[in-house]
């Protein structure tokens, strides 16, 4: 893993991060101010590994800039993407709780800017701030939400209902009722949904004949969301 610059973080330049994500939300300026004199900067290249599966989880991050994919490698060799992370979002956090290793790997798959937190000094200063504990546990719940939706969709939906619920769900993340971008690839995307691209480009067409949206690179607009709700539930075109 290589990491080309690891700083202090001045509490100015990074504060709104901090302060507008889940984990620390609605925290008094006096613990946001004691929560980032333990930050420190890392910057990746696209491509570069952040932690590797079993690596020592030995903190957690939040990304300040960039965006972050945590994934996993099957036996034979295919990679399935679990989550993609944005702007503001952490990830990470369970080895800091449990004291274990990392259970996925994490890259950059843009050029990104890092807030670590190591765990060591971030287990000492919740140990005198309860609501840092509460943020972190309604956050963790929340992913645990997550990922149980994500399993359920891989086993019991066909492609189709993962597509148009992961749509739906860009929609509202985006808050537009009628054109929305997807922020990753269609290769991605493919991996996130537990497909190959050649499929994921053929339910796209099929999607785009029945009318139900308007493709055009990276940006879909939606023509029939109750058809798109309709797909998620049923899952089959």
């Amino acid at each position: 893993m290589k990491v080309r610059n690891e700083n202090k973080i001045p509490m100015e330049d990074f504060s709104s991060i901090i302060s507008n994500t889940p984990l620390f939300k609605g925290l008094p300026k006096n613990q946001l101010e004691k929560i980032g004199k333990i930050a420190v900067k890392k910057n990746f290249e696209k491509g570069e590994l952040i932690f590797s599966e079993d690596d020592q989880g030995d903190g957690f991050y939040i990304v300040a800039r960039g965006r972050v994919k945590i994934y996993k490698i099957s036996l034979d060799g295919k990679e399935q993407i679990l989550h993609i992370f944005d702007q503001g979002e952490p990830f990470g956090e369970v080895p800091v709780f449990s004291g274990s290793l990392f259970p996925a790997n994490a890259q950059a798959i843009s050029k990104c800017s890092l807030i670590f937190f190591p765990r060591n000094a971030f287990i000492q200063l919740i140990s005198e701030n309860i609501p840092i504990v509460m943020n972190m546990l309604g956050v963790l719940s929340m992913r645990l939400r997550q990922f149980t939706i994500q399993i359920e969709n891989l086993s019991l939906k066909d492609v189709p209902g993962r597509l148009a619920g992961y749509l739906l769900l860009l929609a509202e993340e985006q808050q537009s009722e009628d054109i929305i971008r997807l922020n990753i690839s269609k290769g991605q995307l493919a991996s996130l949904l537990g497909t190959i691209p050649e499929t994921l480009s053929r339910i796209f067409s099929k999607m785009n004949e029945m009318g139900l949206i308007e493709v055009e690179g990276r940006s879909i607009k939606i023509l029939d969301t109750d058809g798109l709700e309709d797909l998620a539930l049923h899952g089959k075109i």
